[in-house]
């Protein structure tokens, strides 16, 4: 279960390193926990840290939106465009 840490870093204008830092967490750590492989505190700190709540660490995109790989904001189009 993959958790959207690169992808919320991204809109946030943040670093995964960045992000690492502010926690109090090696970036290896972090890197974990974007995989899945992390705590229910650590989450709650991710999320805080990046101001969204914690399911959104885990919501999936929606089948209509795609993300920007330069800068990491969601667009959204409809069928037909």
């Amino acid at each position: 279960m993959d958790i959207r840490i690169r992808e919320l870093c991204q809109q946030h204008g943040t670093t995964q390193k960045d992000l690492a830092a502010k926690l109090g967490v090696s970036e290896m750590t972090l890197s974990r926990a974007a995989k899945g492989n992390t705590s229910l505190p650590l989450l709650e700190k991710i999320a805080e840290a990046l101001g969204v709540p914690v399911p959104e660490l885990f919501a999936p995109q929606p089948t209509n939106t795609i993300t920007c790989p330069h800068c990491g904001k969601s667009i959204k189009f409809e069928k037909g465009e």
